[in-house]
């Protein structure tokens, strides 16, 4: 038994059972991954996977048994490597964040300034994608920390902390009828076509949750993963946009004005998870409480004892 059968298990489960896919992704055959996944039905005297003539369909019950302790193994080998560049080479190395684009546009930049200046030689690599990326990546171990302010605290392995709160906005084409209204309610501003966020990203689920309980049907005109589109299609008349309050900037958003409605939309949270039992640099720590200086290093793996007790 080898690491790289073992890491060839993980990532044929990952590729949907498809060899091309597993060969591609570990740079090496097709004959030769399915040799090594032989072998080690060989070796240890059980069929892992459920076949089809030559294809993989699934998991046996002993494979499916056997990928927990796989990815356990993975976990650990990592951990070690990771524990020995701590005290071989403490401010050197490479941090991997993935968070939403919106966390990364608005939220983030002050953060990563203030990391880069502590750590400059530490490679920081910031990947973005949905909250549902973002899990998936701290659960395969590409990531050491995940951003977002959906998901994260649902996972039974990551462990999750608050990072900040903060509300939508509400913002209108400078000269829209509804500024003309002392105090415009959610109710009025449901009478426009909408432009905000797609389903699952950046509160998008509170949105809906808030004019559904008000009896009020949302008319969404057009949807965008990024704040800067939906403003730009704000700006063009197209709609009553409704962002992330860091998303907009009263200097460089000229074009637009905001509604006072604040006092009737929920407070979103954003947090930061990372994966229970996964092994952190000390500057990955550092990180986390430069967005959060409640969240100190000690803090951190008091709480990542406690979920693993």
């Amino acid at each position: 038994m080898n690491f790289q059968q073992l890491r060839i298990i993980r990532e044929t489960v990952r590729q949907g059972y498809n060899l091309t896919e597993v060969a591609n992704s570990l740079y090496t055959s097709q004959p030769g991954v399915s040799k090594h996944i032989r072998d080690l039905e060989e070796e240890l005297g059980v069929e892992l996977f459920i076949r089809k003539g030559k294809r993989l369909m699934g998991l046996t019950d002993p494979g499916k048994e056997l990928l927990v302790l796989v990815e356990r193994m993975l976990l650990d080998a990592k951990n070690i490597k990771n524990l020995a560049e701590q005290y071989s080479s403490r401010d050197v190395g490479q941090l991997t964040v993935v968070t939403t684009h919106t966390q990364a546009r608005y939220s983030l930049p002050s953060v990563v300034s203030a990391f880069k200046q502590l750590f400059p030689k530490v490679h920081l690599r910031m990947h973005q994608g949905s909250p549902k990326e973002i899990t998936q990546m701290l659960l395969d171990g590409q990531a050491d920390i995940g951003i977002a302010t959906e998901v994260l605290g649902n996972v039974d392995e990551l462990v999750s902390f608050p990072h900040y709160q903060w509300k939508h906005q509400v913002v209108v084409q400078q000269g829209h009828p509804l500024l003309r209204l002392a105090e415009p309610t959610l109710h009025d501003i449901a009478e426009y076509p909408i432009v905000t966020y797609q389903e699952g990203f950046t509160g998008r689920i509170k949105i809906d949750e808030t004019f559904r309980k008000l009896g009020l049907t949302l008319d969404v005109a057009i949807s965008a993963l990024d704040a800067d589109v939906i403003k730009t299609y704000v700006e063009l008349g197209l709609g009553v946009g409704i962002i992330a309050s860091m998303a907009y900037n009263p200097v460089k958003d000229t074009g637009l004005a905001v509604l006072n409605v604040d006092s009737d939309l929920p407070l979103n949270t954003t947090s930061i998870a990372i994966r229970k039992g996964h092994y952190l640099r000390s500057f990955a720590y550092k990180f986390i409480e430069l967005c959060n200086a409640d969240l100190t290093e000690v803090r951190l793996l008091a709480a990542l004892n406690d979920s693993v007790a």
